[in-house]
């Protein structure tokens, strides 16, 4: 299927390795310009070359710290007018919010709520204008189902989808949509570190903790970040303009509810 976005620019943060390298990926599959930000510099530099290898396109990349007003000015330098945006930032730690001050709850509303609106306030104007955008959020299966030891992304990210919600709304009109995209497992380096975290408090090595969260998913494996692109470059796609406003989840099967 010809997703109708070759020669579009997209703009996707986090793209130096995990979910956000999938979407980037995919798009410049696509015939997509992408503009990669990451904050490692060594590693985004041999990802775009991965990235250019593999679809022949040229990879811009901007090495810097998207919840800074620095980094973002700096990333929309490089891609001023994108009709792609992905955002996503690292998750903040997990743990128990009886430990968390005010700094801590506040880095996790800049990183996962606050940055992500003002990009979308530095781009959506120009998409209405151009009668074409797509939005793409990475944000968590917990916001459909809060895990407890995540408090701080719980939050955040569930203020985000409030506000996505309402904004989507307002922009459709002008075949400008938003979306988010929820991951369940997928095994990246977040996912190792949160293994981690929860090997430790039971006790338990982390082939075991691997093994036991594996058998919770019905799919009986975690997801590719191959799958996760594939699925952010159909919701950038002109096939998915009526659209907006939705939580995608990818997570095998793994969430229990109807709705």
């Amino acid at each position: 299927m010809d997703l109708g976005i070759r020669g579009k620019h997209a703009l996707v943060c986090g793209a130096s390795k995990g979910l956000g390298r999938g979407c980037a990926a995919a798009l410049a599959a696509e015939g997509v310009h992408v503009t990669l930000v990451a904050r490692t510099r060594t590693v985004l530099e041999q990802t775009a070359e991965d990235i250019h290898s593999a679809s022949n396109m040229v990879v811009n990349t901007v090495a810097c710290d998207i919840t800074t007003a620095e980094g973002r000015a700096l990333a929309l330098a490089a891609c001023p007018q994108p009709d792609i945006l992905v955002t996503n930032a690292g998750g903040p730690p997990a743990g128990d919010f009886r430990d968390w001050d005010r700094e801590q709850w506040m880095a996790a509303l800049d990183a996962n709520m606050l940055t992500p609106i003002e990009l979308i306030k530095a781009t959506v104007d120009g998409m209405m204008a151009r009668r074409f955008g797509r939005i793409i959020n990475i944000t968590s299966s917990a916001v459909k189902a809060p895990i407890d030891i995540l408090g701080l992304s719980n939050g955040a990210r569930a203020g985000l989808t409030g506000f996505v919600t309402g904004l989507a709304r307002t922009t459709a009109l002008h075949n400008v949509t938003i979306n988010n995209l929820l991951p369940g497992q997928f095994y990246t380096d977040r996912m190792q570190a949160m293994l981690n975290f929860s090997a430790q408090a039971a006790g338990r090595t982390l082939d075991e903790e691997i093994d036991a969260c594996r058998r919770h998913i019905p799919a009986q494996r975690f997801g590719t970040t191959a799958e996760f692109g594939a699925v952010c470059a159909f919701l950038c796609s002109t096939h998915a303009g009526y659209m907006t406003g939705r939580n995608v989840l990818l997570d095998g099967g793994e969430y229990p509810g109807t709705f």
